[in-house]
């Protein structure tokens, strides 16, 4: 039975903001992996790091990898209040590493620095993460401070037991910065649900060289099987990405880039065999020229016949080999809303699931942002997702593949 999608989104949604407050313990160096988790899960993040935090660990390398520039003073910002212009807009704060001394500031409400006034500022809600020496942490002051904090709901990661400064061990380490950036997603209401699985999405159109100059290939963009690609990421899945397409790739494990449908074959039949889902969205060329030429072909008045032999047939070769609980997706991009062809195509690669668009509909073409299908299994249509833009389309299409997993 056909279930039309008509939840409406928001097409272009803005990521959401953490303010990343750093300080300096001796942990302060796992912030930046933090940092690095956080950006490529599509958070904007914004470091603020007190005075003893530089010391410990340069702004630069925060400036490098975070989605602004650091804040490190009240005083040397452009703007006149940083503290309260950031807590205007900020989604989450999170403290990496907690120390002692920054706890009982938050708990007193002292601003003693530009993180805890802008704690003092923010509405939003407060994640810390506690690290430090196990006296301190049993210390009966922080463990008031702690008991304070939970009370007024702040979140909290850690501390564990583990290595600390020197040769010390015991309670107190810093959570693992994956373990915290978990719990940042959760409080920012993101949809981890592909977390464990590994994804092998291609993208793009084929080239197949007819000289070193020419070749031929089609109006694919790449648009859509990239967007798959990030969703995917974004969601916690780790994604290998084959493409022809330059486009970016934000937060995907692995990209392969290729040119032509064999070496893309090569590159899926190497990548399928430890992937659960795999999500065939590129438009491969069906013929290939029989022969190459190795110099320019030269202009001439006469004609110039090109004959064309068939290509490997990928999606067929994963159909072959498709392990037990795998899922394979196909695409069918077509000028007519036939669901008879999409459905044969399905049935004789032997897919779970194929999506079809017709491109000749406006915005539903190659090249595009946009895009409009149809889902279907081998029953028929399952879902049908309308005109919106292809990040949309990506995470609509994930959320059945969740739902038959």
């Amino acid at each position: 039975m056909l279930k039309p999608v008509q939840k409406k989104k928001q097409l272009h949604p803005k990521p959401p903001v953490v303010a990343l407050g750093v300080t300096g313990g001796v942990a302060a160096f796992k912030a930046i992996e933090l940092c690095r988790i956080l950006v490529k899960a599509g958070v904007h993040v914004v470091p603020v790091l007190t005075e003893s935090a530089q010391a410990m660990v340069g702004a630069k390398t925060f400036d490098a990898l975070a989605s602004e520039a650091s804040i490190t003073s009240l005083w040397d910002a452009d703007s006149v209040s940083p503290h309260t212009e950031l807590a205007k807009r900020v989604d989450l704060v999170v403290v990496c590493p907690a120390t002692a001394r920054v706890l009982s500031d938050i708990v007193t409400g002292r601003s003693a620095d530009v993180l805890t006034t802008t704690i003092l500022a923010c509405d939003a809600p407060l994640l810390i993460c506690p690290a430090m020496h196990t006296e301190m942490w049993e210390n009966p002051a922080v463990a008031a401070n702690i008991a304070v904090l939970q009370d007024r709901g702040v979140a909290m990661v850690g501390p564990v037991e583990g290595q600390l400064a020197g040769s010390d061990s015991g309670m107190g380490r810093l959570a693992d910065p994956a373990d915290i950036a978990e719990k940042a997603f959760g409080l920012l209401g993101f949809d981890r649900s592909f977390v464990g699985k590994k994804v092998l999405v291609t993208a793009g159109a084929s080239r197949q060289a007819i000289d070193p100059v020419r070749y031929i290939t089609n109006r694919s963009s790449g648009k859509q099987g990239h967007a798959l690609a990030e969703s995917a990421a974004r969601r916690g899945a780790e994604v290998t990405l084959v493409t022809s397409s330059s486009l970016p790739a934000e937060g995907v494990s692995r990209v392969v880039e290729v040119e032509t449908a064999e070496d893309m074959l090569v590159a899926v039949l190497e990548a399928q065999e430890e992937c659960d889902i795999i999500l065939m969205c590129a438009a491969v060329a069906d013929f290939t020229p029989k022969q190459v030429s190795q110099s320019k072909i030269r202009k001439s008045s006469e004609s110039l016949l090109i004959e064309l032999v068939p290509t490997k047939d990928i999606l067929a070769e994963l159909g072959t080999v498709k392990k037990d609980g795998q899922i394979v997706v196909g695409f069918s991009a077509q000028d007519s809303d036939d669901p008879e062809v999409a459905i044969e195509k399905l049935k004789r690669k032997n897919l779970d699931l194929i999506v079809m668009n017709n491109f000749s509909e406006p915005g539903a073409g190659f090249a595009t942002s946009t895009n409009k299908v149809t889902v279907f299994d081998a029953t028929g249509p399952v879902a049908s997702i309308g005109l919106a833009d292809k990040s949309v389309i990506a995470g609509e299409i994930l959320n059945l593949l969740i739902e038959r997993d």
